[in-house]
């Protein structure tokens, strides 16, 4: 039986669940959507990058735990999460098309910059009556630096399409692990889900892991 749901499409983060012994099971909302989880996933106007990520994560932990009583399912945590790539404070996100991944992979190279990935937890019942459901959050922040990439790197690498369900346009657990020339903080953070700090919310929540 499953710990609880993941409201998250990511193989990435399965993955990573499956590392640590989790037992899951996949939140879908909107089926014939590229999304699990519908929330606004828009950055809003001057609104700072840290706080959108975690805006992000927060309010699709808090849409899973209430769409699990419109649908009458069993009550369990829903974790969410959401990633983003910074750089002179703009957010990088999924690239539309090969001209913007491209455009990413020219910016991000010979450069630092920040990978921010926010995890929420949302359980059932509020800390109130009708205060609906407690979330809680955790965020990791990473300094990544890349090398210098030639063009025919970067053509290369947008050529085989790995960078288009990423944030930034680039997976280090892929081909791209070798664009990096030093990582600071949490490489599964920069993945898509810390599991340091996966671990200890889980566990403060009373869930097990392996």
């Amino acid at each position: 039986m499953a710990d609880l749901y993941l409201a998250s499409r990511s193989p990435r983060r399965r993955e990573l669940l499956k590392q640590i012994g989790v037992r899951f099971e996949p939140l879908l909302i909107r089926l014939a959507a590229s999304r699990g989880v519908d929330v606004d996933e828009l950055q809003h106007d001057g609104e700072p990058a840290d706080r959108y990520v975690e805006r992000i994560a927060h309010e699709k932990a808090e849409h899973g735990v209430q769409v699990l009583s419109m649908r009458s399912m069993l009550p369990k945590p829903v974790l969410a999460a959401d990633t983003v790539v910074i750089l002179d404070g703009q957010v990088l996100g999924k690239p539309a098309d090969k001209a913007q991944a491209t455009d990413f992979l020219q910016r991000l190279s010979g450069r630092a910059h920040e990978v921010r990935t926010a995890v929420a937890l949302g359980l059932i019942g509020g800390s109130s009556i009708g205060s609906g459901p407690r979330v809680l959050r955790a965020v990791s922040v990473s300094t990544v630096h890349f090398r210098t990439l030639s063009p025919a790197e970067i053509d290369h690498y947008v050529a085989t399409g790995d960078p288009f369900d990423k944030a930034g346009g680039y997976g280090i657990q892929s081909f791209a692990g070798s664009f990096v020339e030093r990582l600071e903080g949490s490489y599964t953070g920069v993945m898509g889900l810390p599991l340091c700090e996966t671990v200890l919310m889980l566990r403060s929540a009373g869930l097990a892991t392996a």
